[in-house]
């Protein structure tokens, strides 16, 4: 079976291919000849996703999911969300974005966040939409070297590493788009027997 991720993010492909079964063959969008910047600009995390999916479907005709991750802080009313990738500026730059978000933090001792990752997923005609939260916390500062993102600034509750100190699969089991991902698989699955 051939399915589409409609990510021009390799980080995020590398992620979820290491969960794919034998059986699945995974695709990106460079693999299938689309180099467009797909536009991203719904008002929501759900918006977003669906958008690309939605494109690559129209486009393109493959089986295919897409996702939108963002980083809701609680202490900032939810920001930056969607907004996350960009949250320092239309350059999505990894670095100036946690800098940004470390200085909006620097006076709150509420350091609670979440990340959340929707998937919306076409498959054999079906469409579902699924949701992936992994709960934690902000740290003061940047540790590890893994990841990318937000992975250095984010634990997930109960743990005293950071994402970005986590090896992938760590990272795969307790993080949002692991989940998202697994169930994912489950749909999928159920929509091949039926």
């Amino acid at each position: 079976m051939k399915l589409v991720f409609a990510t021009h993010n390799l980080n995020k492909y590398k992620e979820v291919k290491a969960m794919v079964p034998q059986g699945i063959e995974l695709l990106n969008l460079h693999d299938i000849g689309c180099f467009d910047p797909i536009p991203e600009t719904a008002a929501t995390i759900e918006g977003n996703a669906q958008l690309k999916m939605e494109y690559i479907k129209n486009h393109y005709g493959y089986d295919c999911f897409a996702d939108d991750t963002g980083l809701e802080v609680a202490a900032l009313n939810g920001a930056p969300g969607v907004y996350s990738a960009r949250y320092a500026g239309p350059e999505k730059d990894d670095q100036k974005n946690i800098q940004k978000l470390l200085t909006a933090l620097m006076d709150s001792s509420n350091r609670s966040a979440q990340f959340k990752t929707v998937m919306a997923l076409c498959f054999q005609g079906q469409e579902h939409l699924i949701t992936g939260i992994c709960k934690g916390y902000i740290t003061l500062e940047p540790k590890g070297d893994k990841g990318f993102g937000y992975d250095p600034i984010f634990s997930p509750q109960d743990q005293q590493r950071t994402f970005a100190q986590m090896s992938l699969k760590e990272k795969s089991v307790m993080g949002h788009r692991g989940m998202a991902m697994r169930q994912l698989l489950t749909v999928l699955n159920a929509i091949s027997k039926t």
